[in-house]
């Protein structure tokens, strides 16, 4: 893993990186880029399953970053990055950066019928209260949950990275079209077309129940050509593998899908190995365990985007910069 931009004038004695067990081997290589180690903690469980956190290094005056998706185990891995946080705090560290590269119960972000909670706003509120200083995430599933903080949020993107995958469209756009999966998702559609200079089409769907999506209608031209699926997660790969189908029967040439967060639930694995589609790249923000590494799935690194929006931070350098620089 090479180094970020410039890490020179990074000022190691005043910063230290954190991981939980959720995906250490991203929080290395971020660290390796900043040309850092990570600090020693132990994450421990007790015999009644409670989480036990011990901070082996000296934080007290120190810019402290905690790198833990709360995927799945998703409560596990979330009581991990409170405690990691809690401790800091209580160690005297002068700044608390919490980075999640992806946000769990985002799905949970509103009340659609009643007595329903919001559940990504709880968790929001439990982070801050927590002691957490910054958060640090990737795509939110809805971008509105920023607002649910009282503390900075930087929130990014992996359009660009994901689009430099399919750079053989840049020779030909009219050969290929950027696919929503559903009306929410247009704005990223957007983005990521805007970034190979390609056009979109939309998937009007409607779900009966979780989980489960029934295709209604495609909006634009899609027949004969490369069709690129874009979402922010694939979860148990259900409704991304209903829209591709779709997509195939009606005469698309080929459908690819991208994605920044690999939920991969249940057998999602299965389901897009089965199914009509090329090929699946997703980005690191969850561990890809062995057993889910089919020959589909493409993961691209998130860890130097991470690792340069730490050394922006950590240097007092324009964040707002690094946004400017996806688009």
């Amino acid at each position: 893993m090479s180094e970020c931009r410039d890490s020179s004038h990074i000022n190691r004695g005043e910063m230290i990186l954190f991981s939980g067990n959720s995906n250490p081997d991203l929080a290395q290589a971020v660290a390796s880029s900043l040309g850092l180690e990570l600090g020693k903690v132990e994450v421990k469980k007790f015999a009644d399953s409670e989480i036990n956190i011990k901070i082996n290094e000296a934080v007290r005056g120190k810019d402290v970053y905690i790198i833990q998706p709360t995927s799945y185990p998703t409560n596990d891995n979330l009581m991990e990055l409170l405690i990691m946080t809690d401790a800091c705090r209580r160690a005297s560290a002068k700044y608390v950066n919490v980075v999640v590269p992806y946000y769990g119960y985002a799905r949970q972000d509103r009340k659609t019928r009643g007595r329903e909670p919001i559940s990504a706003k709880l968790v929001a509120n439990l982070i801050a209260v927590s002691g957490a200083d910054r958060v640090i995430t990737m795509d939110l599933h809805a971008g509105q949950i920023q607002g649910y903080f009282d503390i900075p949020v930087d929130h990014f993107s992996a359009v660009k990275l994901l689009s430099s995958h399919f750079k053989e469209a840049f020779n030909n756009p009219d050969d290929y079209v950027v696919v929503s999966p559903d009306l929410g998702g247009v704005t990223r559609a957007r983005n990521f077309a805007d970034s190979l200079k390609l056009t979109i089409a939309i998937i009007e769907k409607r779900r009966p129940r979780p989980n489960v999506s029934e295709v209604m209608n495609v909006i634009g031209d899609f027949e004969g050509k490369h069709c690129i699926l874009v979402d922010d997660m694939i979860d148990t790969a259900g409704t991304i593998c209903n829209a591709a189908n779709y997509l195939k029967e009606h005469g698309a040439k080929d459908v690819s899908i991208a994605a920044t967060h690999g939920v991969l639930s249940s057998n999602a694995c299965e389901k897009l190995e089965n199914s009509c589609v090329k090929e699946v790249v997703i980005t690191d923000t969850i561990k890809l365990p062995e057993e889910k590494k089919i020959k589909k799935i493409k993961q691209m690194s998130i860890a130097p985007l991470l690792a340069e929006a730490i050394n922006r931070i950590n240097t007092n350098e324009s964040i707002s910069g690094l946004f400017d620089d996806e688009k």
